[in-house]
Protein backbone atom coordinates (compact mmCIF):
# COMPACT_ATOMS: atom_id res chain seq x y z
CA UNK A 1 0.00 0.00 0.00
CA UNK A 2 1.48 3.43 -0.99
CA UNK A 3 1.11 6.46 1.32
CA UNK A 4 1.79 10.33 0.77
CA UNK A 5 4.97 9.77 -0.14
CA UNK A 6 4.55 8.90 -3.37
CA UNK A 7 2.52 12.50 -4.30
CA UNK A 8 3.19 14.50 -6.22
CA UNK A 9 4.10 18.32 -6.21
CA UNK A 10 0.81 19.51 -6.83
CA UNK A 11 -1.38 16.92 -4.48
CA UNK A 12 1.04 17.67 -1.53
CA UNK A 13 0.36 21.63 -2.65
CA UNK A 14 -3.18 20.67 -1.63
CA UNK A 15 -2.70 18.98 1.63
CA UNK A 16 -0.29 21.21 3.11
CA UNK A 17 -3.50 23.91 2.46
CA UNK A 18 -5.59 21.79 4.02
CA UNK A 19 -3.26 21.84 7.00
CA UNK A 20 -2.46 25.84 7.24
CA UNK A 21 -6.46 25.91 7.12
CA UNK A 22 -7.47 23.68 9.50
CA UNK A 23 -8.20 25.90 12.57
CA UNK A 24 -9.91 28.51 10.42
CA UNK A 25 -11.90 25.70 8.68
CA UNK A 26 -12.74 23.95 11.53
CA UNK A 27 -14.43 27.04 13.05
CA UNK A 28 -16.29 27.68 9.46
CA UNK A 29 -18.05 23.76 10.27
CA UNK A 30 -18.73 25.23 14.00
CA UNK A 31 -20.74 27.86 12.11
CA UNK A 32 -22.70 25.74 9.98
CA UNK A 33 -23.65 23.47 12.60
CA UNK A 34 -24.70 26.22 15.30
CA UNK A 35 -27.09 27.46 12.47
CA UNK A 36 -28.96 23.99 12.42
CA UNK A 37 -31.22 25.26 9.90
CA UNK A 38 -33.77 22.53 8.15
CA UNK A 39 -34.58 21.72 4.71
CA UNK A 40 -35.77 24.37 2.49
CA UNK A 41 -35.32 27.02 5.35
CA UNK A 42 -31.19 27.00 5.49
CA UNK A 43 -31.01 31.00 4.76
CA UNK A 44 -28.45 31.61 6.31
CA UNK A 45 -26.15 29.01 5.95
CA UNK A 46 -26.71 29.06 2.11
CA UNK A 47 -25.77 33.13 2.44
CA UNK A 48 -22.55 31.95 4.19
CA UNK A 49 -21.29 29.44 1.16
CA UNK A 50 -22.17 31.70 -1.28
CA UNK A 51 -20.22 34.95 1.01
CA UNK A 52 -17.35 32.47 0.99
CA UNK A 53 -17.30 31.01 -2.16
CA UNK A 54 -17.32 34.40 -3.82
CA UNK A 55 -13.83 35.53 -1.83
CA UNK A 56 -12.51 32.85 -2.99
CA UNK A 57 -13.01 33.97 -6.65
CA UNK A 58 -15.67 31.58 -7.33
CA UNK A 59 -18.49 33.19 -9.85
CA UNK A 60 -21.84 32.46 -8.06
CA UNK A 61 -25.55 32.17 -9.34
CA UNK A 62 -27.50 32.04 -6.12
CA UNK A 63 -30.38 30.35 -6.16
CA UNK A 64 -29.98 27.94 -8.62
CA UNK A 65 -32.87 25.79 -9.98
CA UNK A 66 -35.20 28.07 -8.67
CA UNK A 67 -34.50 27.23 -5.07
CA UNK A 68 -34.25 29.89 -2.98
CA UNK A 69 -31.33 28.16 -0.70
CA UNK A 70 -29.70 26.42 -3.68
CA UNK A 71 -26.40 27.99 -5.64
CA UNK A 72 -24.21 27.29 -8.41
CA UNK A 73 -20.50 28.23 -8.01
CA UNK A 74 -17.75 28.60 -10.55
CA UNK A 75 -14.56 28.55 -11.12
CA UNK A 76 -11.92 27.91 -14.03
CA UNK A 77 -8.28 27.80 -14.48
CA UNK A 78 -8.17 27.92 -17.87
CA UNK A 79 -9.90 25.11 -20.47
CA UNK A 80 -9.84 21.48 -19.13
CA UNK A 81 -12.04 19.21 -17.68
CA UNK A 82 -15.06 20.66 -15.26
CA UNK A 83 -14.75 18.40 -12.38
CA UNK A 84 -18.13 18.52 -9.86
CA UNK A 85 -19.05 18.58 -6.26
CA UNK A 86 -21.58 19.80 -3.51
CA UNK A 87 -22.03 20.92 0.15
CA UNK A 88 -25.69 20.15 1.72
CA UNK A 89 -25.87 22.40 5.27
CA UNK A 90 -29.52 21.14 5.87
CA UNK A 91 -30.44 19.92 9.88
CA UNK A 92 -33.33 17.70 10.46
CA UNK A 93 -36.29 18.07 13.09
CA UNK A 94 -36.51 16.75 16.44
CA UNK A 95 -32.76 16.54 16.95
CA UNK A 96 -31.68 19.46 18.55
CA UNK A 97 -29.03 18.40 20.91
CA UNK A 98 -26.15 20.62 22.43
CA UNK A 99 -22.57 19.28 22.10
CA UNK A 100 -22.24 18.21 25.66
CA UNK A 101 -21.79 14.53 27.08
CA UNK A 102 -25.54 14.38 27.90
CA UNK A 103 -28.90 14.95 26.73
CA UNK A 104 -29.44 18.41 26.39
CA UNK A 105 -31.33 20.06 23.64
CA UNK A 106 -29.57 23.49 22.15
CA UNK A 107 -29.59 26.58 23.95
CA UNK A 108 -33.18 28.55 23.33
CA UNK A 109 -35.17 26.02 21.73
CA UNK A 110 -36.86 22.57 22.34
CA UNK A 111 -35.89 19.10 21.84
CA UNK A 112 -38.41 19.26 18.88
CA UNK A 113 -36.27 21.96 17.01
CA UNK A 114 -33.28 20.77 14.46
CA UNK A 115 -30.04 19.15 14.65
CA UNK A 116 -26.80 17.96 12.47
CA UNK A 117 -27.39 14.22 12.66
CA UNK A 118 -25.30 12.94 9.97
CA UNK A 119 -24.07 15.65 9.96
CA UNK A 120 -24.48 17.67 7.05
CA UNK A 121 -22.95 20.66 8.66
CA UNK A 122 -19.04 17.95 8.59
CA UNK A 123 -20.20 16.97 5.20
CA UNK A 124 -20.56 20.37 3.57
CA UNK A 125 -17.25 21.44 5.19
CA UNK A 126 -15.23 18.39 3.92
CA UNK A 127 -16.43 18.59 0.56
CA UNK A 128 -15.78 22.64 0.27
CA UNK A 129 -12.29 22.58 2.04
CA UNK A 130 -11.22 19.99 -0.51
CA UNK A 131 -12.28 21.55 -3.68
CA UNK A 132 -10.86 24.55 -2.38
CA UNK A 133 -7.65 22.91 -1.37
CA UNK A 134 -7.76 21.36 -5.03
CA UNK A 135 -8.70 25.24 -6.56
CA UNK A 136 -5.26 26.30 -4.86
CA UNK A 137 -3.02 23.14 -6.32
CA UNK A 138 -4.16 24.11 -9.41
CA UNK A 139 -3.54 27.84 -9.21
CA UNK A 140 -0.03 26.89 -8.04
CA UNK A 141 1.28 24.42 -10.16
CA UNK A 142 -0.93 25.55 -13.78
CA UNK A 143 -3.34 22.93 -13.50
CA UNK A 144 -6.06 23.75 -16.28
CA UNK A 145 -9.50 22.75 -15.49
CA UNK A 146 -12.95 23.95 -13.94
CA UNK A 147 -14.84 23.83 -10.39
CA UNK A 148 -18.66 23.46 -10.35
CA UNK A 149 -19.70 23.53 -6.64
CA UNK A 150 -23.40 23.32 -5.78
CA UNK A 151 -25.10 24.35 -2.82
CA UNK A 152 -27.58 21.10 -2.31
CA UNK A 153 -30.78 21.95 0.33
CA UNK A 154 -33.09 20.05 1.59
CA UNK A 155 -30.95 16.33 1.42
CA UNK A 156 -33.10 14.93 4.05
CA UNK A 157 -36.30 15.33 1.47
CA UNK A 158 -33.44 14.06 -1.73
CA UNK A 159 -34.61 17.90 -2.55
CA UNK A 160 -32.30 20.00 -4.47
CA UNK A 161 -29.95 17.28 -6.67
CA UNK A 162 -33.27 15.82 -8.70
CA UNK A 163 -33.82 19.60 -9.84
CA UNK A 164 -30.71 20.45 -10.91
CA UNK A 165 -30.49 17.31 -12.58
CA UNK A 166 -33.78 18.14 -14.26
CA UNK A 167 -32.79 21.64 -15.85
CA UNK A 168 -29.18 20.50 -16.78
CA UNK A 169 -26.97 21.69 -13.87
CA UNK A 170 -24.95 18.79 -13.86
CA UNK A 171 -24.51 17.70 -18.09
CA UNK A 172 -21.41 19.91 -18.64
CA UNK A 173 -19.35 17.89 -15.56
CA UNK A 174 -16.51 15.49 -16.79
CA UNK A 175 -16.79 13.89 -13.20
CA UNK A 176 -17.99 14.24 -9.69
CA UNK A 177 -17.29 13.37 -6.10
CA UNK A 178 -20.14 12.85 -3.74
CA UNK A 179 -18.92 12.32 0.18
CA UNK A 180 -20.75 11.73 3.34
CA UNK A 181 -20.40 10.38 6.59
CA UNK A 182 -20.32 6.61 7.45
CA UNK A 183 -24.06 5.02 7.57
CA UNK A 184 -22.48 1.21 7.45
CA UNK A 185 -19.74 0.07 9.62
CA UNK A 186 -18.83 -2.29 7.26
CA UNK A 187 -18.27 0.64 4.58
CA UNK A 188 -16.84 2.80 7.19
CA UNK A 189 -14.14 4.44 5.25
CA UNK A 190 -14.36 3.51 1.67
CA UNK A 191 -16.37 3.81 -1.41
CA UNK A 192 -19.45 2.38 -2.55
CA UNK A 193 -18.57 -0.04 -5.55
CA UNK A 194 -21.66 -1.84 -7.44
CA UNK A 195 -24.65 -1.31 -4.52
CA UNK A 196 -25.41 2.07 -4.78
CA UNK A 197 -28.58 3.98 -3.04
CA UNK A 198 -31.71 3.73 -4.05
CA UNK A 199 -34.17 5.88 -5.27
CA UNK A 200 -36.31 7.72 -3.22
CA UNK A 201 -39.75 9.41 -4.14
CA UNK A 202 -41.94 11.89 -2.17
CA UNK A 203 -45.27 13.44 -2.75
CA UNK A 204 -47.83 15.41 -0.67
CA UNK A 205 -51.44 15.26 -0.75
CA UNK A 206 -53.18 18.44 -0.28
CA UNK A 207 -57.08 17.83 1.01
CA UNK A 208 -59.34 20.92 0.82
CA UNK A 209 -63.07 21.31 1.69
CA UNK A 210 -63.78 24.07 -0.66
CA UNK A 211 -67.79 23.99 -0.55
CA UNK A 212 -68.89 22.97 2.79
CA UNK A 213 -72.20 23.98 2.39
CA UNK A 214 -73.32 21.77 -0.32
CA UNK A 215 -72.45 18.46 2.58
CA UNK A 216 -76.16 16.59 3.01
CA UNK A 217 -78.54 19.18 1.91
CA UNK A 218 -81.51 16.78 2.19
CA UNK A 219 -82.95 17.89 5.76
CA UNK A 220 -81.11 20.76 6.48
CA UNK A 221 -82.75 24.17 7.28
CA UNK A 222 -84.19 26.19 4.49
CA UNK A 223 -82.13 29.45 3.57
CA UNK A 224 -79.75 28.61 6.68
CA UNK A 225 -76.21 28.58 5.43
CA UNK A 226 -74.72 29.20 9.45
CA UNK A 227 -76.46 27.08 11.96
CA UNK A 228 -74.58 25.18 14.69
CA UNK A 229 -77.06 22.71 14.97
CA UNK A 230 -76.40 21.30 11.13
CA UNK A 231 -74.32 18.48 10.67
CA UNK A 232 -71.02 20.10 9.37
CA UNK A 233 -69.25 18.45 6.08
CA UNK A 234 -66.60 16.26 7.84
CA UNK A 235 -63.69 18.49 5.73
CA UNK A 236 -59.74 18.43 5.62
CA UNK A 237 -58.82 16.59 8.62
CA UNK A 238 -61.01 13.85 8.21
CA UNK A 239 -59.29 13.25 4.82
CA UNK A 240 -55.64 13.13 6.22
CA UNK A 241 -56.99 10.74 9.21
CA UNK A 242 -58.10 8.74 6.98
CA UNK A 243 -55.81 9.04 4.34
CA UNK A 244 -53.23 7.95 6.90
CA UNK A 245 -55.47 5.18 8.35
CA UNK A 246 -56.61 3.92 5.01
CA UNK A 247 -52.71 3.91 3.94
CA UNK A 248 -51.68 2.05 7.12
CA UNK A 249 -54.13 -0.58 6.31
CA UNK A 250 -53.00 -1.07 2.63
CA UNK A 251 -49.54 -0.99 3.81
CA UNK A 252 -48.70 -4.85 3.51
CA UNK A 253 -50.56 -4.85 0.15
CA UNK A 254 -48.35 -2.26 -1.44
CA UNK A 255 -45.62 -4.71 -1.96
CA UNK A 256 -43.88 -8.18 -1.59
CA UNK A 257 -42.30 -8.85 1.76
CA UNK A 258 -38.79 -9.20 -0.05
CA UNK A 259 -35.95 -5.96 -0.51
CA UNK A 260 -35.73 -3.08 1.90
CA UNK A 261 -38.35 -0.82 1.42
CA UNK A 262 -40.15 1.75 3.93
CA UNK A 263 -42.89 3.86 3.84
CA UNK A 264 -42.93 7.02 6.01
CA UNK A 265 -45.29 9.62 6.81
CA UNK A 266 -45.60 13.24 7.90
CA UNK A 267 -48.65 15.39 8.62
CA UNK A 268 -47.64 18.94 7.24
CA UNK A 269 -50.82 20.66 8.32
CA UNK A 270 -54.54 19.98 10.17
CA UNK A 271 -56.40 22.88 9.82
CA UNK A 272 -57.15 26.06 9.44
CA UNK A 273 -60.41 25.74 11.66
CA UNK A 274 -60.97 26.68 14.92
CA UNK A 275 -62.97 23.68 16.87
CA UNK A 276 -66.03 25.15 15.71
CA UNK A 277 -68.53 23.79 13.54
CA UNK A 278 -66.98 24.80 10.53
CA UNK A 279 -65.53 22.38 8.84
CA UNK A 280 -61.42 22.09 8.02
CA UNK A 281 -61.36 23.71 4.81
CA UNK A 282 -57.12 22.70 4.22
CA UNK A 283 -54.80 19.67 5.13
CA UNK A 284 -51.63 17.95 4.08
CA UNK A 285 -50.01 14.95 4.43
CA UNK A 286 -46.31 14.08 2.96
CA UNK A 287 -45.40 10.45 2.09
CA UNK A 288 -41.63 8.98 1.50
CA UNK A 289 -40.93 6.30 -0.09
CA UNK A 290 -37.06 4.44 -0.18
CA UNK A 291 -37.44 0.86 -2.20
CA UNK A 292 -34.98 -0.86 -4.62
CA UNK A 293 -36.59 -0.09 -7.82
CA UNK A 294 -38.21 2.36 -10.21
CA UNK A 295 -41.06 -0.23 -10.47
CA UNK A 296 -41.42 -0.69 -7.02
CA UNK A 297 -42.15 3.11 -6.09
CA UNK A 298 -44.89 3.63 -9.18
CA UNK A 299 -46.75 0.23 -7.36
CA UNK A 300 -46.79 1.88 -3.99
CA UNK A 301 -47.77 5.54 -5.45
CA UNK A 302 -50.27 4.01 -7.41
CA UNK A 303 -52.13 2.75 -4.07
CA UNK A 304 -51.68 5.87 -2.15
CA UNK A 305 -52.99 7.96 -5.45
CA UNK A 306 -56.60 5.62 -5.37
CA UNK A 307 -56.17 5.73 -1.63
CA UNK A 308 -56.09 9.89 -2.05
CA UNK A 309 -59.35 9.89 -3.98
CA UNK A 310 -61.34 7.60 -2.18
CA UNK A 311 -60.39 9.75 1.29
CA UNK A 312 -61.57 12.54 -0.48
CA UNK A 313 -65.07 11.68 -1.62
CA UNK A 314 -65.44 10.14 2.02
CA UNK A 315 -64.95 13.35 3.14
CA UNK A 316 -66.26 15.90 0.86
CA UNK A 317 -62.96 17.14 -0.30
CA UNK A 318 -61.00 17.46 -3.18
CA UNK A 319 -57.87 16.21 -3.22
CA UNK A 320 -54.37 17.55 -5.09
CA UNK A 321 -50.86 15.28 -5.27
CA UNK A 322 -47.83 16.80 -5.98
CA UNK A 323 -44.27 15.35 -6.21
CA UNK A 324 -41.43 16.82 -3.96
CA UNK A 325 -39.21 14.65 -5.23
CA UNK A 326 -38.27 11.66 -7.62
CA UNK A 327 -34.80 10.02 -7.73
CA UNK A 328 -33.25 7.33 -9.52
CA UNK A 329 -31.36 4.31 -8.22
CA UNK A 330 -27.37 4.97 -8.28
CA UNK A 331 -25.02 4.09 -11.26
CA UNK A 332 -21.73 2.32 -9.98
CA UNK A 333 -18.22 3.52 -11.60
CA UNK A 334 -15.75 1.31 -10.60
CA UNK A 335 -13.13 3.46 -12.19
CA UNK A 336 -14.26 6.58 -10.02
CA UNK A 337 -14.07 4.37 -7.13
CA UNK A 338 -10.68 3.19 -7.49
CA UNK A 339 -9.29 7.07 -8.40
CA UNK A 340 -10.36 7.72 -4.72
CA UNK A 341 -9.46 4.42 -3.15
CA UNK A 342 -6.22 4.89 -4.52
CA UNK A 343 -5.73 7.99 -2.39
CA UNK A 344 -8.00 7.01 0.29
CA UNK A 345 -5.38 4.19 0.98
CA UNK A 346 -2.79 6.38 0.84
CA UNK A 347 -4.12 8.90 3.46
CA UNK A 348 -5.54 6.46 5.86
CA UNK A 349 -8.33 6.34 8.15
CA UNK A 350 -9.52 9.23 10.35
CA UNK A 351 -7.67 9.16 13.75
CA UNK A 352 -8.92 10.56 17.09
CA UNK A 353 -6.79 12.37 19.69
CA UNK A 354 -7.54 11.70 23.53
CA UNK A 355 -9.60 14.98 23.94
CA UNK A 356 -11.97 13.12 21.73
CA UNK A 357 -11.84 10.24 23.55
CA UNK A 358 -12.54 11.34 26.68
CA UNK A 359 -15.77 13.39 25.54
CA UNK A 360 -16.67 9.52 24.74
CA UNK A 361 -15.60 8.04 27.58
CA UNK A 362 -17.85 10.98 29.35
CA UNK A 363 -21.49 10.17 27.57
CA UNK A 364 -20.46 6.63 28.13
CA UNK A 365 -20.20 7.44 31.97
CA UNK A 366 -23.30 9.62 32.08
CA UNK A 367 -25.31 6.75 30.31
CA UNK A 368 -24.44 4.63 33.54
CA UNK A 369 -21.81 2.26 31.42
CA UNK A 370 -18.43 1.46 31.89
CA UNK A 371 -15.97 3.88 30.51
CA UNK A 372 -13.80 2.39 27.53
CA UNK A 373 -10.13 3.23 27.11
CA UNK A 374 -11.39 3.86 23.22
CA UNK A 375 -14.75 4.34 23.08
CA UNK A 376 -14.76 4.43 19.29
CA UNK A 377 -16.02 1.79 17.06
CA UNK A 378 -12.60 0.09 15.47
CA UNK A 379 -14.44 -0.07 11.88
CA UNK A 380 -13.96 3.78 11.85
CA UNK A 381 -10.03 3.86 12.68
CA UNK A 382 -9.49 1.26 9.89
CA UNK A 383 -9.68 1.44 6.03
CA UNK A 384 -12.24 -1.41 4.05
CA UNK A 385 -11.19 -1.47 0.54
CA UNK A 386 -14.53 -0.86 -1.80
CA UNK A 387 -14.49 -4.48 -2.73
CA UNK A 388 -14.74 -5.67 0.35
CA UNK A 389 -17.35 -3.24 1.64
CA UNK A 390 -19.56 -4.57 -1.57
CA UNK A 391 -19.36 -8.22 -0.23
CA UNK A 392 -20.37 -7.15 3.30
CA UNK A 393 -23.57 -5.63 1.42
CA UNK A 394 -24.39 -8.85 -0.26
CA UNK A 395 -24.57 -10.82 2.51
CA UNK A 396 -27.39 -9.14 3.73
CA UNK A 397 -29.25 -8.68 0.69
CA UNK A 398 -31.29 -10.71 -1.93
CA UNK A 399 -29.44 -10.75 -5.14
CA UNK A 400 -31.67 -9.12 -7.44
CA UNK A 401 -31.58 -6.05 -4.97
CA UNK A 402 -29.11 -3.59 -6.38
CA UNK A 403 -29.95 -0.54 -4.26
CA UNK A 404 -30.17 -0.04 -1.17
CA UNK A 405 -31.33 2.71 1.63
CA UNK A 406 -31.47 6.61 -0.52
CA UNK A 407 -30.09 9.56 -1.20
CA UNK A 408 -30.39 11.88 -4.04
CA UNK A 409 -26.68 12.26 -4.69
CA UNK A 410 -27.36 9.24 -7.11
CA UNK A 411 -28.35 12.06 -9.56
CA UNK A 412 -25.23 13.37 -10.32
CA UNK A 413 -24.12 9.32 -11.38
CA UNK A 414 -26.55 10.03 -14.14
CA UNK A 415 -25.06 12.92 -15.94
CA UNK A 416 -21.17 12.02 -15.30
CA UNK A 417 -18.91 9.41 -13.46
CA UNK A 418 -19.53 9.51 -9.85
CA UNK A 419 -17.66 8.37 -6.62
CA UNK A 420 -19.82 8.14 -3.51
CA UNK A 421 -17.12 8.44 -0.19
CA UNK A 422 -17.85 7.62 2.65
CA UNK A 423 -15.60 8.00 6.03
CA UNK A 424 -16.00 7.59 9.65
CA UNK A 425 -17.43 9.87 11.78
CA UNK A 426 -17.67 9.63 15.15
CA UNK A 427 -19.55 6.54 16.73
CA UNK A 428 -18.96 5.12 19.91
CA UNK A 429 -18.21 1.33 20.95
CA UNK A 430 -21.15 -0.68 22.22
CA UNK A 431 -21.22 -2.97 24.97
CA UNK A 432 -22.61 -6.35 24.10
CA UNK A 433 -26.61 -6.15 23.66
CA UNK A 434 -26.65 -1.98 24.17
CA UNK A 435 -28.17 0.61 21.88
CA UNK A 436 -26.67 4.49 22.09
CA UNK A 437 -29.34 7.17 22.04
CA UNK A 438 -29.16 8.94 18.70
CA UNK A 439 -27.84 12.26 20.38
CA UNK A 440 -24.31 10.73 21.36
CA UNK A 441 -24.20 10.98 18.13
CA UNK A 442 -25.53 14.62 17.55
CA UNK A 443 -23.27 15.30 20.13
CA UNK A 444 -20.00 14.35 19.28
CA UNK A 445 -20.95 16.30 15.81
CA UNK A 446 -20.53 19.71 17.21
CA UNK A 447 -17.17 18.77 19.32
CA UNK A 448 -14.31 19.82 17.24
CA UNK A 449 -12.16 16.96 18.61
CA UNK A 450 -14.58 14.19 17.52
CA UNK A 451 -15.69 15.82 14.48
CA UNK A 452 -12.82 17.19 12.47
CA UNK A 453 -10.54 14.15 11.91
CA UNK A 454 -13.81 12.97 9.83
CA UNK A 455 -14.45 16.38 7.63
CA UNK A 456 -10.46 16.79 7.41
CA UNK A 457 -9.83 13.13 6.20
CA UNK A 458 -12.32 13.65 3.04
CA UNK A 459 -11.29 16.76 2.27
CA UNK A 460 -7.95 15.23 1.78
CA UNK A 461 -8.99 12.57 -0.12
CA UNK A 462 -11.46 14.72 -1.83
CA UNK A 463 -8.95 17.09 -2.94
CA UNK A 464 -5.88 14.73 -4.09
CA UNK A 465 -8.59 12.94 -6.00
CA UNK A 466 -9.59 15.99 -8.05
CA UNK A 467 -5.73 16.73 -9.06
CA UNK A 468 -5.64 12.50 -10.12
CA UNK A 469 -8.54 13.22 -12.33
CA UNK A 470 -6.93 16.56 -14.06
CA UNK A 471 -3.58 15.60 -14.38
CA UNK A 472 -2.75 11.76 -14.22
CA UNK A 473 -4.38 11.16 -17.97
CA UNK A 474 -5.90 7.90 -16.94
CA UNK A 475 -8.30 8.31 -13.83
CA UNK A 476 -10.65 10.20 -15.95
CA UNK A 477 -10.70 8.77 -18.90
CA UNK A 478 -11.13 5.42 -17.31
CA UNK A 479 -14.37 6.84 -15.59
CA UNK A 480 -15.92 8.15 -18.70
CA UNK A 481 -15.51 5.12 -20.83
CA UNK A 482 -17.36 3.32 -18.27
CA UNK A 483 -19.99 5.95 -18.09
CA UNK A 484 -20.83 5.36 -21.55
CA UNK A 485 -20.61 1.86 -21.73
CA UNK A 486 -23.36 1.51 -18.37
CA UNK A 487 -25.32 4.21 -20.13
CA UNK A 488 -24.71 2.90 -23.76
CA UNK A 489 -23.50 5.91 -24.89
CA UNK A 490 -23.38 8.74 -22.23
CA UNK A 491 -26.33 11.25 -21.57
CA UNK A 492 -29.33 9.93 -23.80
CA UNK A 493 -27.97 6.87 -24.59
CA UNK A 494 -29.56 3.10 -24.68
CA UNK A 495 -29.53 2.64 -20.98
CA UNK A 496 -29.43 6.23 -19.51
CA UNK A 497 -32.54 7.22 -17.17
CA UNK A 498 -33.44 10.62 -17.76
CA UNK A 499 -34.45 12.74 -14.78
CA UNK A 500 -37.52 11.64 -12.88
CA UNK A 501 -38.39 15.65 -12.90
CA UNK A 502 -40.03 17.70 -15.87
CA UNK A 503 -37.27 20.79 -16.73
CA UNK A 504 -40.00 23.02 -15.76
CA UNK A 505 -40.42 21.46 -11.90
CA UNK A 506 -41.05 24.19 -9.11
CA UNK A 507 -38.96 23.34 -6.33
CA UNK A 508 -41.55 22.48 -3.44
CA UNK A 509 -40.13 25.36 -1.24
CA UNK A 510 -43.73 27.14 -0.11
CA UNK A 511 -44.86 24.47 1.62
CA UNK A 512 -45.44 24.57 5.88
CA UNK A 513 -42.20 23.07 6.50
CA UNK A 514 -40.62 23.60 9.77
CA UNK A 515 -38.33 26.40 10.27
CA UNK A 516 -36.84 29.09 12.89
CA UNK A 517 -38.73 32.68 12.10
CA UNK A 518 -38.52 35.98 13.67
CA UNK A 519 -41.30 37.55 15.29
CA UNK A 520 -41.79 40.06 18.33
CA UNK A 521 -40.76 37.11 20.92
CA UNK A 522 -37.73 37.15 19.16
CA UNK A 523 -35.72 34.23 16.34
CA UNK A 524 -37.39 31.12 17.73
CA UNK A 525 -38.33 27.26 16.17
CA UNK A 526 -41.98 27.44 15.06
CA UNK A 527 -42.92 24.56 17.45
CA UNK A 528 -42.65 26.83 20.75
CA UNK A 529 -39.59 26.37 23.42
CA UNK A 530 -42.30 25.59 25.95
CA UNK A 531 -43.06 22.29 24.15
CA UNK A 532 -39.75 20.92 25.07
Amino acid sequence: MSDISDFGAAKHSALAWLEQNAERLSADHMTIWDLHEPSWREYRSVAWYVERLRAEGFTVEEGSGGMPTAFCAEWSNGNGPTIGGYAEYDAVPGTSQEAVPFRKPRAGVSRHAAGHTDPHSALGIGSFAGFLAAKHAMEKHGIKGRIKFFGEPAEKMCGSKPVHAAKGYYNDLDAAISFHPHSFPALANSCFWDTHSAPYWSRIYTFECPDPETWQQTGAFAGVTHSHSTARAPGAIDAVCLMYTSSKYMKESMLPHHGSWTLNEYIVQAGYAAADNLAPGLAQIQYSLRAPTLDMCERVFAVLDRNAEHCAAMSHCTVTPAWITRTRAGLPNHAMAQAAWRNFAAIGAPRWGEEARAFGREIQRNLGLEPMDDPFMPEIQRLTAPWDGEAAFRAQLPAWQKNLAADDYVDYTWHAPTVRLYVGRPTLKAPPGYRYPEWTRYAMGGMPACIDPMWSTAARVIATTIVDLLTDGTSLAAAQEEFKERTGGGIGGERWVAPLLPADFEAPVNYRWPEYVTTARGHEWTIPTAAG
